[in-house]
């Protein structure tokens, strides 16, 4: 964290770093910080408007709102880390094989992948999601299905490249095994550009998560993911504003960050875009 902080060299910067951290702080703890139960049905008391009793207000059935804003950062940063976990390992896998089989493998992988990536992730994300049954289980492998292509096809391009420098002819002159050179030399040379990648991926997938379940084919209402306190509150947004502004805020300042990191990680440690 420190070092994300010495990159940032604007107000700007450095406030995303700021949000961003109380975000995943709020993914880690927020379950324990939750002042009333996100699940908990209370009719007497819907639709009261932010208080010192409850500071964000309560939605149509009487749950606190701000129980629910914070016990759902874990539900959706938490189905973001899985998707880009899975996707990163599966994708990165696919493309170091590519890079090192060539020939007929290589073709095949990345005919494959530019098959899927032909289809808008989004898209292919809902028709997956739809055809195993709405839940947030269910988003979060549809995007894994829609997203690793991205990875497979990255991964093969920084691995060529690697593979054509002087210190891979040399590793080969003296036997090293292709294990050996994929955590000595591909792994490290690539982590820049992936960590580049996974950083602004980490918007671009929240968002999706969040409007599978804002549509009804992700998690799932009570769920007090941010995707679904929006759909569920769209029908008080006349006299219940705060239902839907509170998680809509978050996913805007939470995207709004990550997508400012990125672009801060890709300025310091991508050498195409690096400042000289």
């Amino acid at each position: 964290m420190l070092t994300l902080w010495n990159y940032a060299r604007t107000h700007v910067e450095r406030t995303a770093l700021i949000v961003a951290g109380l975000v995943i702080l709020m993914a880690i703890f927020g379950g324990w910080l939750t002042p009333f139960d996100p699940l908990q049905i209370d009719f007497r008391g819907k639709l009261q408007p932010p208080s010192l009793e409850h500071l964000l207000g309560t939605d149509g059935s009487g749950r606190d709102v701000l129980s629910r804003l914070l016990y759902g950062a874990r539900l959706t940063l938490a189905s973001t880390a899985v998707v880009l976990v899975v996707v990163v390992l599966f994708g990165c896998a696919v493309g170091i094989l590519s890079a090192f089989v060539g020939g007929a493998v290589d073709n095949l992988l990345m005919r494959l992948a530019d098959v899927w990536l032909g289809f808008p992730p989004l898209i292919l994300a809902l028709g997956f999601a739809s055809a195993m049954g709405a839940s947030l289980e269910a988003a979060v492998w549809a995007l894994i299905f829609s997203w690793w292509p991205n990875y497979a096809r990255l991964t093969r391009m920084v691995t060529v490249d690697i593979l054509s420098r002087k210190f891979i002819a040399s590793a080969d002159a003296l036997g090293v095994p292709t294990h050996a050179k994929v955590l000595r030399y591909v792994i490290p040379n690539a982590f820049d550009v992936l960590i580049v990648q996974v950083t602004l991926d980490i918007s671009a997938i929240m968002l999706a998560i969040s409007g599978l379940s804002f549509i009804g084919v992700g998690a799932q209402i009570p769920a007090p993911e941010w995707g679904a306190m929006i759909a569920d509150g769209r029908s008080y947004v006349a006299n219940g504003w705060w239902i839907v502004l509170a998680p809509g805020l978050m996913i805007f300042l939470t995207a709004f960050s990550f997508n400012i990191i990125g672009d801060m990680l890709r300025r310091e440690l991508d050498p195409t875009s690096r400042r000289r």
